[in-house]
């Protein structure tokens, strides 16, 4: 972006090292910052708005993975049991999963879920999903003590 828009073919960090005649340009930059983008300066105000525009990507980029965590959130909450007055924050959900995959591991090493319940999935997962909020609840004290 930053090498098309100049007919210059100094960067701006070696500008800044030797150009002693522009000093009386640069110290009008402020000002011509302030009035906007209209200002007819040299190579300065460009770079203005090549800082702009490496914030407004930049920006782009962050709302682009808020975005992307926030869909990966919403469909671990769809995998994780809850109970209807659950309203989970972020930190929450991650700590709660972590005790569902523990809870899972505790069911698969005592087996009780035997070789019937496995092959209907839909009744397992009601089971799995009732044992583990009566698993949680139970747990619930304990782990309010705790933290």
């Amino acid at each position: 972006m930053q090498q098309d828009e100049s007919n210059s073919p100094v960067s701006p960090a070696d500008d800044s090292l030797s150009n002693s005649e522009e000093e009386p340009d640069r110290q009008q930059l402020p000002n011509n910052k302030r009035g906007g983008r209209n200002s007819s300066g040299g190579g300065s105000p460009q770079s203005y708005e090549e800082l702009q525009t490496q914030r407004v990507m930049a920006n782009v980029r962050e709302r682009q993975r808020t975005q992307s965590l926030n869909e990966a959130f919403a469909a671990l909450r769809k995998i994780i049991p809850t109970l209807p007055s659950d309203k989970l924050s972020k930190i929450q959900t991650l700590k709660l999963a972590a005790r569902y995959i523990d809870f899972l591991y505790q069911v698969l090493q005592s087996d009780e879920l035997d070789s019937k319940m496995a092959s209907c999935s839909y009744v397992a997962h009601e089971r799995l999903s009732y044992a583990f909020s009566v698993w949680r609840m139970e747990g619930a004290w304990s782990m309010s003590a705790s933290h």
